[in-house]
């Protein structure tokens, strides 16, 4: 590499990283605290660069159990090994009855995945295998701590995302987003399409709103609540990731981070086609 290049390209990986990229809104704090949750927000302008962030901290530096989010992860080696062959492939009820009346049945990897159908994605994960599994985490570098310390699957192949063996922090899994976003994840273009057409949620004249929410429990028994995704505008892509926890068992967390994003993106301005 040439030293004039090799200079241009230190210049924008410091400026990536720059603190001045980074904006805390104190404001939002209140969305947390009316709902009565702790957690995290952050928002990246994809045209600017800047982040909008509630809680850097707990954003940059904490990690939970993705919970429901890792389907994203799940259906991208699904699709990539070929154990699943498109999102038309329907996994058979194993006729247990489960809380969730939506996945007693016989379920396609579309309506799974909008669903967050947990035994569909558990067989998916059991005829993946461990060994494909665990080599493309590491090419992810998915749940790692750092370049050097790669998360490794040590419990039970259909519950590893679920059960605290990995974690993820907000700011991993809205890299994600961005990369699958950009088709920039080392998987088939077709198949990051397919995955952001499951995750397309809301599309209408003003915004697109994709996204993936998960609901988890962290080893004290609180309930952890995601929602990671991106909101479009006039053909402008923003990210974002949303991370909460309550100390109330018995939170609708469904409705609750649901609300709290809403509110938050609403008043950031999005929603009226006018960003």
């Amino acid at each position: 590499m040439r030293p004039i290049v090799y200079l241009l390209l230190l210049v924008v990986l410091v400026q990536s990283c720059s603190p001045n990229n980074i904006k805390e809104d104190k404001s939002l704090k209140k969305y947390f605290d009316e709902n009565k949750v702790e957690g995290c927000f952050a928002l990246m302008n994809n045209a600017s660069g800047k982040f909008t962030v509630h809680n850097f901290g707990r954003y940059r530096d904490s990690s939970y159990t993705p919970a429901s989010t890792f389907k994203i992860i799940n259906s991208l080696i699904g699709l990539q090994t070929g154990k699943i062959v498109n999102d038309s492939m329907v996994i058979k009820w194993d006729g247990v009855k489960r809380w969730n009346d939506d996945w007693n049945k016989d379920i396609n990897m579309y309506e799974a995945f909008r669903i967050s159908s947990v035994p569909y994605y558990q067989e998916v994960a059991r005829r993946i295998g461990k060994e494909q599994m665990q080599y493309w985490l590491d090419s992810l570098k998915y749940g790692a701590k750092s370049d050097t310390s790669l998360f490794k699957i040590s419990s039970a192949i259909d519950t590893f995302w679920l059960d605290n063996t990995l974690k993820v922090t907000p700011d991993q899994e809205l890299g994600v987003v961005k990369q699958l976003y950009f088709n920039q994840l080392p998987f088939f273009k077709t198949y990051q399409e397919t995955v952001k057409r499951a995750m397309l949620f809301e599309n209408n004249t003003n915004y697109r709103l994709g996204y993936k929410t998960g609901w988890g429990f962290k080893e004290n028994g609180d309930p952890v609540g995601w929602i990671v995704g991106w909101i479009e505008e006039n053909n402008h892509p923003y990210f974002f990731v949303l991370n909460i926890e309550s100390k109330d068992r018995n939170i609708d967390m469904r409705t609750v981070r649901m609300k709290i994003l809403k509110d938050i993106l609403g008043q950031l301005g999005f929603f009226k086609g006018e960003m």
